[in-house]
């Protein structure tokens, strides 16, 4: 998504400002973007952080305060039928929106979503002419009576006007090699700027055919497949029919015109062959026929870890507009360039954000941040020594603030809903976490399921939604993860004490402290890698509090540790150093882990007595496990191997003279 937002007070002023300003935005986009893959794959972080940046500053444009929606709730829409005039060259827009719906209730009037300046010529039920009001940005329509719970029936609006302009432009004319273009873009408020509907974030069509006549110089573009282009009787305009049978929300439906070249691709999804129709710019046509090479690479991979193109049975698409930036439209993705990180992340929203959307912009990050996710885990693929850099850079910028939370706090604010810190950035590394969490099997099989989970699938989802379904996959109670993540705000920074113990064990202290206090502590699984000249070992440690120990067998003695070597967490100014632990002078037992994973570390330490005895019960109190223990200098390091051991509590024991430790132990 991304840029132009004016609000035109007239057709004149409109086309000047943009005559001014879009040259100059797509130089700026191209020098952060452009063709060039080298770039991409040095700074991919960096073209991420464009995309975000131009949306949001897109975004802020709109005025703050503006409702998304005025459309009644009683009534489910089941089919949109789009026929619409249009000129490239001409601001104007002459639609008929026919709209099949069921009643929720007895209804006796509708309401849908329009802005003001476009006018409603009439609105038909079954041919009949109906009453009907225009209350601000809306349009009532009242039946002549009741329409009963459950009846399916329809209306036909006809309306014409110059749409105004919100969002990313909603509305667009401008030119291309002085050809006129016009297009659409209506993410998050924007189809009632040019068309009635509802534009809430509760309601999907459940199919659409989209008429589109224009001059017959031009091509037009829509979501779905093309079904026919035909011309009129006089030979001066020409018709297209799209058709597109699959759930979809107001903001994903799309049109586009201008003298558009069009050329097929196709991709191998399985035993499907998708097609890939490209509608483009004739004078880049090269450019756009070389680049597309990009998407079908990324379309595999993202098919093989996420679950099956949603719109396998249609094809998938892009439309070039003239805009720095992408949009999502469902199967239609309109786009700037075919730099990797823009089709990989307009490409990842197919998946999040069009067959599943977030069911509030307070949830953007379901649809941006994963998209930023999609795209980063393709390009780290496929340039694999472009990783630690690219994390670096999205981690900095997370981190260049204090505070943020990836839930939006204020949904009225279009420049909070699309800020490329928090719900690109930090959403992404919400992902990202989730994965490093719970493990490639159970994260990409949670992903797979959230995709195909009955209450969400081609709908709309909360994070409550994304979070059952990893708890389910995984066993885990994500529920602190969420909470400290996703609506806490700010990020911890490390401090790790460590020490030799013997020839082949450390000692490790773990400290935080939190940037921001709306979080006390953030608990994140924290890897850790040790060094030495010769050897080196990456273990994984799971503070819950501060102060926390952990005694961990590593083979060897390190000169040194790195905190999160790989860049999997959101950290910053985090610190390591070697050092000596105080004796305590009373006899202290450490056990690691638990819940038990084999084998388990024992460590005792500061006895003053030669020896001591373990036991390990189970939960019906017999004994699984009997040691001897020689302490050398009142210290002694054990492996219990508990492999074999059946999952359930157990409880340890460990005596020796009058002392005597007893800890329940999880497995």
């Amino acid at each position: 998504m991304g840029f132009i937002a004016h609000r035109a007070h007239c057709d004149k002023l409109y086309n000047i400002i943009n005559a001014i300003l879009l040259p100059m935005r797509f130089l700026i986009f191209f020098l952060l973007t452009g063709f060039s893959s080298v770039a991409q794959v040095t700074d991919e972080y960096k073209q991420t952080n464009a995309i975000a940046s131009m949306e949001r500053d897109a975004h802020q444009r709109l005025e703050s305060g503006k409702g998304a929606t005025i459309a009644s709730d009683n009534f489910d829409v089941k089919y949109y039928r789009c026929e619409w005039e249009v000129d490239p060259s001409v601001r104007y827009i002459n639609g008929k929106i026919t709209v099949y719906f069921t009643a929720l209730t007895p209804v006796s009037s509708i309401t849908l979503d329009l802005m003001s300046p476009l006018v409603t010529d009439s609105v038909k039920q079954r041919g009949s002419l109906l009453s009907f009001t225009q209350p601000t940005d809306g349009l009532q329509i009242d039946f002549p009576s009741a329409i009963n719970t459950g009846t399916l029936d329809s209306v036909s609006i006809y309306y014409q006007g110059i749409p105004p302009n919100t969002g990313f432009g909603s509305f667009v004319l401008t030119t291309h090699a002085g050809i006129p273009v016009m297009w659409s873009l209506s993410e998050p408020y924007g189809s009632r700027d040019w068309w009635p509907c509802k534009n809430g974030l509760d309601d999907k069509a459940d199919s659409i055919d989209v008429i589109i006549t224009n001059p017959v110089v031009y091509k037009a573009a829509s979501n779905g497949m093309l079904q026919s282009e035909n011309l009129t009787a006089g030979g001066t305009k020409i018709i297209a029919h799209w058709k597109h049978k699959y759930p979809i929300a107001s903001y994903l439906i799309c049109m586009a015109v201008t003298n558009y070249s069009v050329f097929n691709n196709s991709v191998q999804l399985g035993s499907t062959t998708l097609p890939m129709v490209t509608y483009c710019y004739p004078e880049n046509l090269t450019a756009f026929q070389n680049g597309t090479q990009n998407v079908l690479d990324a379309m595999q991979v993202f098919h093989q870890y996420f679950g099956d193109y949603p719109f396998i049975k249609e094809k998938y698409g892009h439309v070039e507009f003239s805009w720095g930036g992408g949009m999502e439209h469902q199967t239609s993705t309109f786009i700037t360039n075919t730099g990797e990180s823009l089709v990989a992340h307009e490409l990842g929203h197919q998946w999040f954000g069009d067959k599943i959307t977030c069911g509030s912009w307070e949830d953007i990050w379901l649809n941006e941040g994963f998209a930023t996710f999609l795209a980063r885990f393709y390009m780290e693929r496929k340039y694999p020594s472009t990783l630690i850099n690219n994390r670096r850079g999205v981690v900095a910028n997370i981190t260049s603030g204090t505070g943020g939370s990836v839930k939006v706090d204020d949904t009225s604010s279009v420049n909070r809903i699309f800020s490329g810190r928090l719900s690109y950035d930090k959403g992404s590394y919400l992902a990202q976490m989730l994965w490093f969490k719970l493990g490639d099997s159970t994260f990409f099989n949670a992903i797979k399921k959230y995709q195909k989970d009955p209450a969400v699938i081609y709908g709309f989802a909360r994070t409550a939604d994304l979070k059952r379904n990893l708890e389910q996959e995984s066993g885990q109670d994500l529920t602190r993860f969420f909470d400290q993540w996703y609506s806490g705000q700010g990020y911890p920074t490390y401090n790790v004490q460590w020490s030799s113990i013997g020839s082949s064990n450390v000692k490790i202290k773990v400290n935080q402290v939190t940037s921001h206090s709306s979080v006390s502590f953030f608990e994140m699984p924290l890897p850790l890698k040790f060094i030495n000249a010769t050897q080196e070992r990456t273990i994984v440690v799971d503070p819950k509090i501060n102060d926390e120990i952990f005694i961990r067998n590593i083979g060897f003695i390190p000169d040194t540790v790195l905190i999160d070597p790989e860049v999997w967490l959101i950290s910053k100014n985090n610190t390591s150093a070697k050092t000596v632990f105080a004796n305590t002078g009373t006899p202290g037992v450490e056990v690691y882990p638990n819940p038990m994973q084999d084998p388990v570390t024992v460590y005792l330490h500061d006895f003053d007595k030669p020896s001591a005895q373990l036991f390990l019960y189970n939960a019906l109190g017999q004994l699984v496990h009997k040691q001897n223990i020689i302490l050398i200098n009142g210290a002694e390091i054990l492996q219990l191997n508990v492999g074999h051991l059946s999952h359930g509590e157990y409880i340890l024991k460990v005596m020796a003279g009058d002392f005597k430790y007893i800890k329940k132990l999880l497995r």
